[in-house]
This record gives structure tokens, C-alpha cells and sequence, in this order.
């Protein structure tokens, strides 16, 4: 029983990056990482900007990550009750989104780590080094 798929977990940004327009969204956020770290611009205000908005998207992965094992555990517990083919194929569509979720993370996390040691290398241009 409980919530269908569709209506399970929280309204929040993560559920509004669910499935193509997530990955449009980490696709977005990549190439302005990788235009700012290519580019001339060495405005630091921008580069903080785009680094608050990848950590923050990194933390709705996180969570779009959580809300999908929660409902990959709830679908295995539900197998005995029957319509396995049904639940089979949730559980297996389940597992690919985990499985797009843990590789969009891990190189929007790789990105991140590059920007932040770009935005201290133009600290330190700057004169600004924390």
C-alpha cells in the first residue's frame, strides 16, 4: 500500500529535477562550471554563485538518492503481496534512476571540487585568499 510513485516523497527542488529535467539541469550546471573554469571571467562573485548552486543541487541529489531507496526498500517489502512483474519492473526502474543519480553526483561533485580550487587560485590573484 502507500503513496504511488508519482506522489511519493516531498514536493521540494528535488522532485522538480526528477528524471530528463534533472539531467538537463546537471548538464547546465556542468557547462557553466566548465565555461567558468575555461574562460577569462574571473569574476569571483560569479564563481561563488555557481558554487552555492552546485552544492546546493548536490544536496537535492542526495536527497532525490534517499527518496529513491526509501521506495526501492517499500517496493521489496511489497514483493510477497503479489504482482511481482508490476513491482519487478518499479524495482528495476528504481535501480536505474539510482544508478543515474550516484554517476550525475559523482561528476557534478569532481566539477565542484575543480571550481572551488579555481575560485582560490583567483583568490589569490585577487589578493583576496582566505
Amino acid at each position: 500500500m502507500g503513496l504511488a510513485p508519482a506522489e511519493d516523497g516531498s514536493r521540494g527542488p528535488c522532485r522538480a529535477a526528477a528524471g530528463a529535467e534533472e539531467s538537463k539541469a546537471v548538464t547546465e550546471l556542468l557547462q557553466q562550471i566548465s565555461d567558468l573554469i575555461g574562460g577569462s571571467n574571473r569574476d569571483l562573485d560569479r564563481i561563488e554563485r555557481t558554487l552555492t548552486d552546485g552544492y546546493a543541487y548536490a544536496l537535492a541529489l542526495e536527497a532525490e538518492r534517499w527518496r529513491l531507496e526509501k521506495r526501492l526498500a517499500a517496493a521489496a517489502q511489497e514483493l510477497p503481496a503479489g504482482d511481482l512483474e508490476g513491482k519487478g519492473a518499479e524495482m528495476t526502474s528504481l535501480s536505474q534512476r539510482l544508478d543515474d543519480n550516484a554517476d550525475e553526483l559523482s561528476t557534478l561533485r569532481g566539477r565542484l571540487g575543480e571550481l572551488r580550487h579555481y575560485a582560490d587560485a583567483v583568490r589569490v590573484e585577487a589578493g583576496t585568499a582566505v
